[in-house]
């Protein structure tokens, strides 16, 4: 990974934007370049990460920034079997295995979705998203199972982003994922409404912070678990009012109860494992991952305006897991 030195410099005396700062000391690269840079955690001020382009920064600041080595201006079409629950003209609906990346980015440049896709569909994919992700309308995080929607053409991924733009306030889009947490929620139901930012003392990990963006998560109790006569887990939809990077996983975590499975915001709960049954417990490690899976996505469809409403049951690894979990063994 190349690494610049670069002393910054404003066109007064005043601070300015640190996005802003590292194009004007740098103008091969562009200002929205640098954004992602510093979203990133590639660039570093005093030693530590910065990821918010809009921090103020001094004339004469010295930032270090890494570039990551360039990928493919194009991802290649991959043979990958896809589970496609409906296909017609302008979208497709896939209800995605977990361990499949949406779209091409650093360490992931091949055995993607969109990788998959350009082999199915080819040319008809939509461009509006980029050469990295033709097509792609919103995602979902690796490790996550269930549906998404993807666009075959300009127009109806301009009519699927707007809808998804609108987070359902006005319009019928529905997206509701459930979850396995460790704990019971005292309420049957509630609402996080938390600001979610960078963590600044991770760059791939969000955290609750004042300062971020407005991200608001609707979670209701389906089920709870026992083991030795006590409460240890829940099953929990939750359905989202916005979409933030993480937003449940960071949510659930915040409120004390985070996902069963999550290598990143639930390290604290891993000695939690042995208070479960033995069944529960090989079923948690043959998990592997976070137990969170997209179970609902409706929205109108971006042709007919017909409402278009899909649903997955939990995969085989989530359903084993909660049936352990439920029978307490």
């Amino acid at each position: 990974m190349e690494k610049r030195e670069l002393v910054l410099a404003t066109d007064a005396t005043t601070p300015a934007r640190l996005d802003a700062a590292l194009a004007a000391a740098w103008p091969q690269l562009s200002r929205a370049r640098f954004q992602a840079l510093i979203k990133d955690g590639h660039v570093v001020i005093d030693g530590t990460p910065v990821t918010d382009p809009s921090r103020k920064v001094a004339p004469g600041t010295q930032a270090r920034v890494a570039l990551p080595p360039p990928e493919p201006a194009e991802p290649e079409p991959e043979d990958i079997a896809l589970c496609i629950v409906h296909e017609d003209a302008d979208l497709i609906v896939i209800d995605k295995p977990a361990g499949l990346v949406v779209h091409p980015g650093a360490g992931n440049a091949t055995g993607t979705l969109v990788n998959a896709l350009l082999h199915h569909a080819g040319d008809s994919l939509s461009g509006i998203g980029g050469v990295a992700r033709p097509g792609i309308v919103h995602r979902i995080d690796k490790e996550t199972s269930g549906l998404l929607v993807v666009a075959k053409n300009d127009a109806a991924h301009q009519t699927l982003s707007a809808q998804f733009a609108d987070h359902g306030r006005t319009g019928p889009l529905e997206r509701a994922y459930l979850a396995i947490v460790w704990g019971v929620p005292a309420r049957a139901s509630g609402t996080i409404d938390a600001p979610l930012a960078r963590d600044p003392a991770n760059a791939k990990k969000m955290a609750v912070r004042k300062a971020g963006r407005h991200a608001v998560t609707h979670w209701q109790r389906l089920a709870l678990y026992e083991a030795g006569g006590k409460p240890v887990a829940a099953l929990v939809e939750c359905r989202l009012e916005t979409g933030r990077t993480h937003q449940i996983r960071v949510h659930l975590a915040h409120m004390g109860h985070p996902l069963l499975g999550d290598p990143v915001y639930a390290t604290g709960f891993k000695s939690k494992a042995a208070i479960l049954g033995p069944k529960a417990r090989a079923a948690l490690e043959q998990l592997d991952r976070q137990a969170l899976h997209a179970c609902l996505l409706a929205f109108a469809h971006p042709r007919t305006g017909k409402v278009m409403r899909f649903e997955s049951p939990l995969p085989p690894d989530m359903q084993a897991l909660h049936d352990a979990l439920e029978q307490g063994t």
